[in-house]
């Protein structure tokens, strides 16, 4: 019977072999990208935190996303060094973080990323001086206050985009690369955005979404450049997460609380260069893949320009 078989297959005109090998071939890949996705979603393990060090440095750390990871790293069992710019805030939350897990050791910096930046980075240095700092997570970000055209981003917003999301970033892990560097292990988190990673394009959103671009290539080639020190590189793409940024005040199925997103950020620290980590996200980054991009930004385009028109009447309506 099986001779038989193959007997057919040489009968058949070579053409009807490529193709039928053809589908077997991207049926197999499609089951494979089917299984890697249950696998790195639900299957694989999270990574031994404390094993890159006992310390974890969150900028950004007193509302949002940078506030659910702090309190995550201290349910792991890190102690933290939090880096913000109000001083009053990073008090409640680590009063709030030591309330609740007793043992957790916490530093605050004060921090205007938007203000003296170099100042900023020698007082991180100082206050990191000696530690195991382990896990680094570049928080801090800066959006519009509601979509606009680029000529209508006025000097101070577009400073303040450009020293925040990218001068911010880069500078605070130049300070903390070198302590991992030398003790060979470590972690780098950024986080990112989908505006500049899963759809192709933010209009009404230019500058903020080419910085998250810068972000996200900062990140792949600083991967590439210390995997071989011990140093794991990962730029973290989100979508829309329950954020005073993102003006979204409940959570929904796919848009995760900060605490919900921040659960599931760690569980991808140390693998993937470039990851979304919760994972209804991955559904509507496959979702918006499969779309012409003349859709993608037909859409986005008309959705930002209701974002404009309802920003301008809370404008126009504070003046009066």
């Amino acid at each position: 019977m099986e001779q038989c078989f193959f007997e057919q297959l040489k009968s058949q005109p070579v053409w009807l072999i490529l193709l039928v090998s053809l589908g077997c071939f991207k049926l197999l890949r499609f089951l494979y990208s089917v299984l890697n996705w249950v696998y790195v979603n639900f299957l694989r393990p999270a990574k031994n935190l404390k094993k890159y060090g006992s310390w974890a440095l969150v900028t950004g750390p007193t509302d949002g996303i940078g506030k659910a990871f702090a309190f995550q790293f201290a349910r792991k069992g890190l102690n933290l060094v939090l880096v913000g710019r109000n001083p009053d805030k990073l008090r409640e939350v680590s009063e709030s973080i030591q309330a609740k897990y007793g043992k957790t050791q916490i530093k605050s910096v004060v921090v205007d990323f938007s203000g003296d930046l170099d100042e900023g980075v020698v007082r991180i240095k100082e206050a990191i001086d000696g530690l195991d700092i382990g896990v680094l997570v570049n928080n801090v970000g800066l959006s519009y206050p509601y979509a606009r055209y680029f000529h209508e981003v006025d000097d101070k917003l577009l400073a303040d985009l450009i020293k925040i999301n990218v001068e911010g970033t880069t500078k605070v892990t130049q300070a903390v690369l070198p302590g991992m560097l030398q003790r060979k292990r470590g972690a780098i988190v950024n986080i990112g955005s989908g505006a500049a990673i899963v759809i192709p394009s933010d209009p009404l959103y230019a500058v903020y979404a080419a910085t998250k671009a810068y972000i996200d290539q900062l990140s792949r080639c600083l991967y590439v450049e210390y995997k071989k020190s011990g140093i794991d590189v990962q730029c973290q793409v989100p979508l829309y997460v329950a954020t005073k940024m993102a003006s979204i005040r409940r959570s929904s199925f796919f848009v995760p609380s900060t605490d919900g997103y921040a659960r599931a950020a760690l569980r991808w620290i140390g693998y993937e260069p470039r990851c979304t980590p919760y994972w209804p996200h991955t559904l509507l980054w496959a979702l918006l893949y499969s779309l012409p991009e003349w859709v993608v930004d037909a859409w986005r385009l008309r959705f930002c320009l209701g974002i404009r028109k309802r920003g301008q009447l809370k404008d126009s309506r504070k003046k009066e």
